[in-house]
């Protein structure tokens, strides 16, 4: 099956990550840590050395070749700057694939999420060819549960005390859905 390795939107590119990649990596996540500290797990890892940050692309680039799990960088159209990261992710059973997704904060409220966001989506169903795509985040997050709102997602729940936050606390999530059939109705 041929993945999607990179994806162009009208102002993004949407790649695969590559090992050189390790640099706007670093920066990116560094000059957005308490931005993104509240809502991604990961963060609470952070300063990485640069060689985890290494082993770490190279593991995302394997898992993609594998169709374990396909995360992907965010870049300008240049490629010459990071403007965040997203995925699709399996972890939600047969069939499916999850979005997710973090901005660095200089580019928050640019409608980047959004547009990575509908390309995924388009990706997960004519690409992947999965009947389902959903997107979880944290109810308090209210930036991130805009987007699948935009998009014609459907809020199906609010799960209580199903995530842990970067402090190791237990928090709610919500459950956006949108099938196969939905997305390609809300096209015309």
């Amino acid at each position: 099956m041929k993945h999607a390795y990179r994806i162009e939107t009208e102002r993004l590119v949407i790649r695969c990550y590559n090992p050189s990649d390790v640099f706007l990596l670093k920066s990116a996540i560094e000059e957005s840590i308490e931005h993104l500290r509240p809502w991604m797990p990961w963060a609470s890892n952070e300063p990485e050395e640069l060689q985890v940050k290494i082993d770490r692309l190279r593991m995302f680039r394997g898992e993609f070749d594998l169709n374990r799990n396909y995360v992907y960088g965010i870049f300008d159209a240049e490629e010459k700057f990071l403007i965040g990261g997203c995925g699709l992710h399996p972890r939600i059973g047969f069939n499916a694939l999850e979005i997710g997704y973090w901005i660095h904060v200089d580019h928050v409220n640019k409608g980047y999420a959004t547009e990575i966001t509908a390309a995924l989506t388009r990706v997960a169903f004519e690409v992947e060819k999965v009947k389902r795509v959903e997107i979880h985040c944290d109810p308090k997050n209210i930036g991130s549960a805009s987007i699948p709102k935009k998009l014609g997602f459907t809020h199906e729940a609010t799960l209580k005390r199903r995530d842990l936050n970067y402090k190791n606390e237990q928090i709610d999530s919500m459950i956006w859905t949108i099938f196969h059939d939905e997305f390609f109705k809300s096209e015309r």
